[in-house]
C-alpha cells in the first residue's frame, strides 16, 4: 500500500491553519481588546505582551497558502476566485495592523491615538474576513468543470457574516485570557473580567453555529446525527462543556495564570476539529473531495521534501523565540 501524499498534504495544510489561528489569534486579539483599554500603560504592556513573537506567527499563514497552492492548486484556484473580497480585505487589514504596530512606537503622543485606531481597525477587519472565509468554505461553491462559477458576492451571506463576528470574539478571549497570563495587577484583573463576559457570548455563539450548520446543510447533519457516528462524535461537544466550566473556575481563580490561555486553546481546537468534520472530505465543499483537488503526486512528493525541512526550522526557532520572551511584561519594559 502506497503513501497518500494528498492526506499528507492535507494534514501539513490543516496543522500550519491551526498553528496561525492559535498564535496570531491571540495577537489580532490584543488588538480587538484594545478600544475596552484606555490607559496608555496598560495598553503599552499588551503590545508589548506580542511585539517580539507577532511577525513570526504569520510564517504559518504563508505556509499554509504556500502549500495549497502546490498540494491542491484546483482547491486554490477556486478559493481565490470566490473569495477574492474577504482575503483582500484581510491582507488590507493585516498590513494595517502591521504598520499601526511599529509606527506606534514610534509616533508623537498628537499621533499615537491615529496609530492605535488602525491598530483596532487592522485587527478587527482581518479576524472578521478570516471568519466570514470559514463560514464560505462550510457553505460550499460553486464549480463547473475545474472553476469557479459562482458569483463575486455569493460569500455574502447571514451565515457567513454571523461567522465573521464569532471569530472576532473567539480571537479577543484568546487575547484577553494570553493578557491573563503576561500581564500583572489592575489589567490582569481586567483581562480576567472580559475573558468571563467573552467565554459566555463564544458558547452562545458556537450554541447558534452548531444549530444554524445542519439545518442549512442536511450532509452535515447525517454526518454529526446518524448512528454510528454520533457515538464517535458525542465528545466534540462534551468536551466543550467541560473545558468551558473548567475554564471558568480557573478565571475566578486568581492563582491560575496560564491556565485559562490553555483551556482557550483547547475550544479553538475543538471548533477547529468540529469544522475539519464537518466538511471531510471535501476540500471544496460541497463536491471536490482533496483527492480530486490535488496535484501529480511527483510534485507532491517533490514540495514534500521541501517542507520536511522547513517545518521543523519554523517550529524550533517559535519555540525559541516565545521561550526568550516568556514570563510577565511590566510596565516600562518592552520590546522596542
Amino acid at each position: 500500500m502506497g503513501i497518500d501524499l494528498s492526506i499528507i498534504w492535507f494534514v501539513i495544510i490543516v496543522f500550519a491553519t491551526l498553528m496561525y489561528i492559535v498564535m496570531d489569534g491571540f495577537d489580532l486579539g490584543i488588538g480587538i481588546l484594545f478600544p475596552a483599554i484606555q490607559d496608555a500603560g496598560d495598553r503599552d504592556v499588551m503590545v508589548n505582551s506580542v511585539a517580539p513573537v507577532w511577525d513570526g506567527n504569520e510564517t504559518w499563514l504563508v505556509l499554509g497558502g504556500a502549500a495549497l497552492f502546490g498540494a491542491f492548486p484546483l482547491a486554490y484556484a477556486v478559493i481565490i476566485d470566490a473569495l477574492t473580497v474577504p482575503l483582500t480585505l484581510m491582507l488590507i487589514g493585516l498590513i494595517f495592523r502591521g504598520v499601526a504596530f511599529e509606527f506606534r512606537f514610534k509616533a508623537t503622543p498628537a499621533h499615537r491615538p491615529f496609530w492605535d485606531k488602525a491598530f483596532i481597525g487592522g485587527s478587527i477587519v482581518a479576524t472578521f474576513a478570516q471568519g466570514v472565509t470559514v463560514g464560505a468554505v462550510i457553505n460550499g461553491f460553486s464549480v463547473t468543470g475545474r472553476a469557479y462559477s459562482g458569483g463575486p458576492f455569493d460569500w455574502l451571506t447571514p451565515f457567513t457574516l454571523f461567522c465573521g463576528a464569532g471569530l472576532v470574539v473567539a480571537y479577543a478571549l484568546l487575547g484577553s485570557t494570553w493578557l491573563v497570563m503576561k500581564s500583572e495587577n489592575r489589567l490582569q484583573q481586567r483581562m480576567r473580567q472580559l475573558s468571563k463576559a467573552l467565554l459566555v457570548v463564544l458558547l452562545g455563539i458556537i450554541a447558534i453555529v452548531s444549530i444554524w450548520t445542519p439545518l442549512a446543510h442536511p450532509a452535515i447533519a447525517d454526518r454529526w446525527f446518524t448512528l454510528p457516528d454520533l457515538y464517535f462524535l458525542l465528545p466534540v461537544p462534551a468536551l466543550v462543556v467541560v473545558l468551558s466550566l473548567y475554564q471558568w473556575r480557573s478565571l475566578d481563580n486568581p492563582n491560575r495564570h496560564n491556565l485559562p490561555f490553555i483551556l482557550t486553546l483547547g475550544l479553538i481546537f475543538l471548533g477547529f476539529s468540529g469544522l475539519g468534520i464537518s466538511i471531510w472530505p471535501y476540500i471544496i465543499p460541497p463536491a471536490i473531495t482533496l483527492w480530486q483537488a490535488a496535484a501529480p503526486a511527483q510534485s507532491q512528493g517533490f514540495m514534500l521534501v521541501g517542507a520536511l525541512l522547513i517545518i521543523p526550522v519554523i517550529l524550533v526557532y517559535t519555540y525559541w523565540s516565545y521561550y526568550v520572551f516568556r514570563g510577565k511584561v511590566r510596565h516600562g519594559e518592552g520590546y522596542h
